[in-house]
C-alpha cells in the first residue's frame, strides 16, 4: 500500500509518497513524468511517520540547510539502469553540478560497459520519482545548458539558486 501527502513548498505543491518502509516519491505541481513515475492508489495520510520525515527534511532542505538525503528511506520505483542513475545522482553534493555525460561516463565505468549514451542518463533523470531528495536539478548540459528538469525549468533555477550555485555559466535553452 501507498501513503501519500501534500507539502506547501516555496515551489509550489509538493505529493510526497511511501510504502510501508521508504520514500517512493516526491512530486512537485504539475511536474512532468507524473503519471509514468507515480503509482495508483495512493492512500491520503498525513500523520504517517515517514511522510512526516521527508517534510522535515524539506523544511531543512528549504531553510538552506543542507539535509543529507541519505537520512531518509530511499526506494523509488524503477529498473535497475534507472536505480543506477538515481545512485549517482544521490552523489553530487549539494550547490555542485554535474552533467549528463559525466554521469553516463561513471555509469558507464560502474556498470561495465565501455560507452553509455549522456541521452539514455537523461531519460533517467527525468524520470526520477524522488525530485529534490534526489537532485536530479543538479544535471546540466555540458556547456552549461539548463535542461532536463522534469519540474521546470523554472523550478531548476531556483533550486540551483537556492543552493548558491554560481548560475553566471549557466543558460537557458533556446
Amino acid at each position: 500500500m501507498y501513503y501519500g501527502t501534500h507539502y506547501a513548498s516555496p515551489l509550489g505543491d509538493i505529493m510526497i509518497a511511501c510504502d510501508e518502509e521508504n520514500l517512493i516519491g516526491l512530486w512537485i505541481d504539475q511536474q512532468k513524468y507524473i503519471s509514468k513515475t507515480m503509482p495508483d492508489g495512493i492512500v491520503p495520510e498525513d500523520q504517517n511517520l515517514l511522510l512526516m520525515k521527508a517534510k522535515d527534511w524539506l523544511d531543512d532542505y528549504f531553510a538552506g540547510k543542507k539535509p543529507d538525503p541519505h537520512r531518509l528511506p530511499l526506494a523509488p520505483i524503477g529498473g535497475a539502469f534507472k536505480q543506477a542513475i538515481w545512485k549517482l545522482l544521490l552523489e553530487i553534493p549539494y550547490g555542485e553540478l554535474t552533467t549528463y555525460g559525466a554521469i553516463a561516463q561513471e555509469a558507464a565505468k560502474r556498470l561495465g560497459k565501455e560507452t553509455m549514451s549522456a541521452q539514455a542518463v537523461g531519460g533517467a533523470v527525468g524520470h526520477n520519482p524522488l525530485s529534490i531528495i534526489i537532485p536530479c536539478h543538479r544535471v546540466v548540459g555540458a556547456t552549461g545548458s539548463l535542461t532536463g528538469y522534469a519540474g521546470g525549468i523554472d523550478k531548476k533555477v531556483w533550486l540551483l539558486t537556492h543552493e548558491g550555485v554560481d548560475m553566471a555559466k549557466l543558460y537557458l535553452p533556446r
